[in-house]
């Protein structure tokens, strides 16, 4: 069946692959799990072992952009206020304040020290899924 199961793995793009890992690594709360020397970085972490790679920018396809902008990937948090202001206080700079989307959604952004968007989001969709795995 061509289902569509979920993200397998977001990437970031950075000219300082080394400096982004740990940045990142700050972010997550853990190391990463997979590298390729000087190319590749990858973190397994959160509720369902999502990946995020780390990808040096030399690797980019061609015509992707250097400056961040485009699809934004939102990551689910419990307290978006908290979680914003703990990734503006590691350096992360707030590109959007927490808005209310309206039917209990909520969604921010900043943009990472290597030009990269974060999305965060309230996600009471993401909450109900969580609840009814752990049942």
């Amino acid at each position: 069946m061509g289902m569509l199961r979920g993200f397998a793995t977001i990437n970031y793009w950075t000219d300082d692959l080394a400096a982004a890992s740990a940045w990142y690594a700050k972010v997550l709360g853990v190391e990463p799990y997979f590298e390729v020397p000087g190319g590749y970085i990858e973190f397994r972490f959160g509720d369902y072992q999502q990946e995020l790679g780390l990808v040096n920018r030399a690797f980019a396809p061609e015509g992707v952009p250097t400056t961040a902008g485009g699809v934004v990937a939102y990551w689910h948090t419990d307290d978006i206020e908290g979680e914003v202001a703990r990734l503006v206080e590691l350096g992360a700079t707030l590109r959007e304040a927490p808005r209310d989307r309206g039917k209990g959604f909520v969604t921010a952004t900043v943009t990472d020290p290597f030009d990269n968007i974060l999305g965060l989001m309230y996600n009471p969709h993401y909450r109900d899924v969580l609840a009814g795995r752990n049942q």
